[in-house]
């Protein structure tokens, strides 16, 4: 009945719309860029800062190493999603350099070291599902301190860069072009005026672009190019194509012909998936090398005959399946996961009884992750040349399993060890080494490596040193692996969601692209320390890629929280203990579509209370140990691939009012119930069609207000969707259109001032006094990052950022929730600020005392001035005054705790006037910097502005 109901209520035009959205076009995105710097020029609440509240542990995703030959122990790192850092002591410490550009997406870098000319070619190419579009070619002459466009915006994706090694204004990019949609700027590009211009001389197809870029060690002239035809769609991916294929040229990149074709040994065809390509000179010759991704399948093995086998029961009849013996059927229910009330009698009496078929079996089991590992592709193979590319041949025999899996267009790349064709490596989920030339092969993935790999750089001065990235940031070996150093000083996670509890202080959770769930807590400050303790603040508590995380904040000790496609868990951090809540359909019912980042939420009226979405809505009332579904379909139902797709993707309950629900899907549907999903409404009239709900918020100030945040990047749409509704979602009116054009990933609401909204996008965090009418751009310590997801701290007033590159960053909202449109009336405000703590050591010059003291003084003020502080004890004995320029908006002035030295005879005089006999006398005296300090007591702070004044009262404790 709910489900005529709903399907009643919704639209044909919904139903039936599939119209995809147009991609923006590179040169708005990158006039867009301005209205980004302008947004954070305007902005008047910038002085807010942010810190970095790490964790650094598991480091982020690296696209590329690029190392200088003379020391190696200066190289660059460039990051998918977290921009390209520099170190120069072998990555004891790293630092950023490309922070505030465009885009942050790295794909390549290339660096020509006697000039310190850097180029950095943007978009990362392996195709995931984070994986963001760049911009074109950055270059820097200066190693790295200031950034000039050097073109190619509309590629979206660079894969290499070249550098002519004795003309520096010559350069080639590999540009593999648009992730989510067709375009003809891809191919190889070729500049002789250092990034002027650029001249397109390789193209394949507007599906195919260059993935791979490489030189002839012995001849600049020489190029050979790889071309990858690669589709993604929200709903598919197709890995491979006949476009896939080697080129070369012998003229400097000018023409190009191609070398794998029918009859080369080399695969040509549909099956050809990503190629990539290394060479090596030995004896006056040029060895080639690729490494491919053979998405053609593998011969049917033969089946186990005491195994039951997915194909056999597809067909098998009622009858046949009731002839099988016990254990088989048995054997198959528990290698496939069913549950345990699923035994092998039961399921035979359901299948005699004709409640099910045979097949069921095997349509229960078709989750997403079985489909992903199931696929029977052959995977990566190793392909050797002698004549320059003209013949191949494979260097392996049989298959290299579970290196690649079904998803090698993740990886895609092959290195020869410099002058020894017989050392190769290869990278996958593991990284391999083969010391004859490819025939046979080891895994070098050694403690502290992570999985997933994406560059290597081979010493060619130092037999068997070698600098790795992968997934969990940069490794280094100095014996050819058997043993790795961990360089994971910078702050890079890949956050997907954060979240928070109660405890003081309170902790930060947070799921990570292939790097599962951690928790932490929020007074973390990044230090080396727990090398020699041992105790690292932030704790793994799940694997995989971690997703959504929902705290019961009764103990805060039990944690819902899982891995992609809705595998989730309800985990008690304090015993270990963890149970797996995901729910299943019933035997003969398909299985539930699960969105790769599931949606979870915990009630906050009943914390017992649990729903989660997969293509439906499920509701446990008992922490998870029994669901029910709570609602049809609400989604477009589906569309044929090999991604899960017509998923929920959001999920939100009211906190003014038990019951009243919104589900947001994949697929462009938004729904609300108001009865605790006994009906659902579409709602998702009006609204811009096909796109991915990345957030629905029900407001916690008005119930019938609701916040929508769609997503385009899947068509390589940029547009910044963002919608309110005063009325349950009955109509819509679009916010935030003086936003940049950047795809928007969350939008939240404040808990305190009802004005307030927060809003992540790729590029950054913005907020909103206004409900969304204007927006100002925060980035006081926070990069041009994508932010995924925000919280803000319901008691303590922090907002915590959760960045996909840069893991997270917490900043006090503490006053900006103040900023009502009574108190910006005013000309100045001023804030109450921080407590601190008395230290008689403060202005001590011993090596082992802390930093000197410091406290802000918060104020809002209507314009740009100067500002006059004074710091007075008692009845107007007053201890410091000094100056200091102020811009409209929030400031936050400094103010040392020093006072002067010559009223330092009163200023005791009062500290004792009612002080015991019997008590020893407080005495301030001048420290060992020359300075005097503030001694504990309360003090009046008056700050004055043109002609304006305002108070506030400083404890020192």
């Amino acid at each position: 009945m709910r489900l005529l109901t709903w399907l009643l209520l919704l639209p044909l035009s919904t139903l039936f719309a599939q119209t995809p959205p147009a991609a923006t076009k590179a040169q708005d995105r990158l006039g867009s860029f301005a209205q980004r710097q302008a947004l954070a020029s305007a902005s008047f609440v910038n002085a807010i800062p942010f810190r970095n509240a790490g964790p650094t542990v598991m480091s982020g995703r690296v696209s590329d190493i690029d190392v200088w030959e003379e020391d190696p122990t200066h190289f660059f790192v460039g990051y998918a999603s977290g921009g390209v850092w520099k170190t120069e002591n072998n990555g004891l410490s790293f630092t950023p350099i490309f922070d505030q550009e465009a885009v942050m997406t790295v794909g390549d870098i290339a660096v020509h070291w006697p000039t310190q000319t850097i180029w950095v070619g943007t978009g990362e190419v392996n195709s995931s599902r984070s994986s963001y579009a760049g911009a074109g070619v950055y270059k820097s002459t200066d190693g790295g301190q200031t950034w000039s466009h050097a073109g190619l915006p509309e590629t979206h994706h660079i894969g290499r860069i070249l550098l002519h090694p004795d003309d520096p204004n010559t350069a080639w990019a590999a540009a593999l072009g648009h992730l989510y949609s067709s375009n003809p700027e891809r191919g190889v590009y070729k500049t002789t005026d250092g990034g002027k211009s650029w001249r397109k001389t390789l193209y394949a197809s507007p599906e195919a672009g260059a993935v791979d870029l490489l030189m002839d060690p012995l001849d600049a002239n020489t190029l050979y190019a790889a071309t990858w035809h690669r589709e993604r769609r929200a709903w598919d991916f197709i890995e491979s194509g006949a476009a896939s294929a080697i080129y070369k040229s012998t003229d400097g990149g000018e023409t190009w012909n191609r070398l794998t074709n029918e009859g080369s040994g080399f695969p040509a065809g549909e099956g050809t998936g990503r190629i990539g390509l290394d060479a090596v000179a030995k004896d006056g010759k040029t060895i080639l090398f690729a490494a491919l991704d053979n998405y053609n399948r593998r011969p049917k093995e033969e089946p186990d005959a005491d195994q039951l086998e997915k194909e056999v029961l597809r067909t098998m009849s009622a009858e046949d399946f009731a002839q099988l013996p016990l254990y088989q059927i048995e054997d198959y229910l528990r290698s496939n996961g069913f549950p345990r009330k699923y035994d092998a009698k039961s399921v035979l009496e359901q299948v005699k009884s004709g409640k099910i078929t045979p097949e069921a079996l095997v349509t229960y089991t078709e989750d997403a992750n079985s489909l992903l590992f199931d696929t029977p592709v052959v995977g990566l193979e190793v392909y050797r040349s002698d004549d320059g590319g003209r013949s191949w041949s494979k260097t392996h025999d049989g298959y290299l399993d579970a290196v690649y899996n079904s998803y090698g267009y993740y990886f895609g790349q092959v290195r020869a060890a410099p002058g020894n064709p017989e050392k190769l490596f290869v990278m996958g989920v593991p990284v391999l080494k083969s010391e004859d030339g490819g025939k046979t092969w080891e895994n070098i993935m050694q403690d502290n490596v992570h999985a997933d790999h994406h560059a290597l750089w081979i010493n060619p001065k130092r037999d068997g040193h070698l600098i790795l990235g992968n997934d969990g940031g940069i490794n280094i070996s100095y014996d050819d692996g058997s043993h790795w150093a961990k360089c994971n000083s910078p702050a890079l996670g890949q956050f997907y969601a954060v979240a928070v509890d109660m405890e003081k202080p309170y902790r930060i959770y947070g799921g990570l692209q292939d790097n599962g769930v951690w928790m932490g807590p929020s007074d973390y400050e990044h230090s080396d320390g727990w090398h020699q303790s041992g105790q690292y603040p932030y704790k793994s508590i799940m694997g995989g890629d971690g997703m959504q995380v929902a705290v019961d904040t009764r103990s805060n000790d039990i944690v819902y929280t899982g891995y992609q496609f809705g595998n989730y868990f309800r985990i008690n951090t304090q015993t270990g203990k963890r149970s797996y809540i995901t729910p299943k359909p019933e035997l003969g019912e398909r299985p539930y579509r699960w969105n790769w980042q599931t949606p979870v939420h915990l009630s906050s009226h009943n914390q017992d209370i649990l729903y989660m979405g997969a293509n439906k809505v499920l509701r446990s009332m008992d922490q998870g140990d029994n669901f029910e579904e709570i609602s049809g379909d609400l989604t477009k139902g589906g569309r044929k691939g090999d991604v899960p797709y017509g998923t929920l993707s959001t999920l939100h309950e009211s906190p003014l009012k038990f019951g009243l629900l919104y589900a947001g899907s994949d697929d462009g549907l938004v729904h609300v119930s108001k009865d605790g999903g006994y009906s659902w409404a579409n709602i998702s009239e009006g609204l811009p069609q096909n796109l991915w709900a990345t957030r629905v918020q029900a407001s916690a100030h008005e119930t019938s207000r609701v916040y929508l945040s769609l997503n385009g990047y899947r068509w390589d749409d940029f547009t910044p969707y963002l919608y309110v509704s005063e009325d349950y979602g009955t109509t819509w009116a679009p916010i935030g259109q003086g936003l940049p054009l950047e795809p928007v990933n969350v939008i939240k609401e404040d808990p305190v001032n009802p004005n307030l909204l927060y809003v992540g996008t790729d590029h950054g965090l913005y907020v909103s006094l206004d409900r969304g009418q204007n927006f100002m751009l925060l980035n006081n310590g926070i990069p041009a990052v994508a932010v995924h997801d925000v919280v803000a701290h319901p008691r303590d007033h922090d907002l915590i950022v959760g960045t996909h590159g840069r893991s997270i960053y917490i900043g006090s909202v503490k006053e900006l929730q103040q900023l009502t449109p009574e108190l910006m009336e005013k000309p100045l405000h001023a804030f109450s600020p921080e407590k601190i703590r008395y230290r008689s050591s403060w202005g001590s010059t011993s090596i082992w005392e802390r930093p000197a003291p410091e406290v802000h003084f918060p104020i809002y003020c209507s314009t740009n001035g100067t500002a006059t502080i004074a710091i007075s004890a008692g009845e107007g004995l007053e201890l410091s005054r000094f100056e200091v320029a102020v811009d409209k908006g929030l400031n936050y002035l400094p103010y040392d705790l020093k006072i002067s030295e010559k009223i330092l005879d009163e200023y005791n005089t009062f500290l004792n006037k009612d002080i015991n006999k019997e008590e020893k006398p407080i005495k301030v005296a001048l420290a060992d910097d020359g300075a005097a300090y503030l001694y504990k007591g309360d003090y009046t702070v008056t700050i004055a502005i043109s002609g304006e004044t305002a108070e506030a009262r400083l404890s020192v404790e």
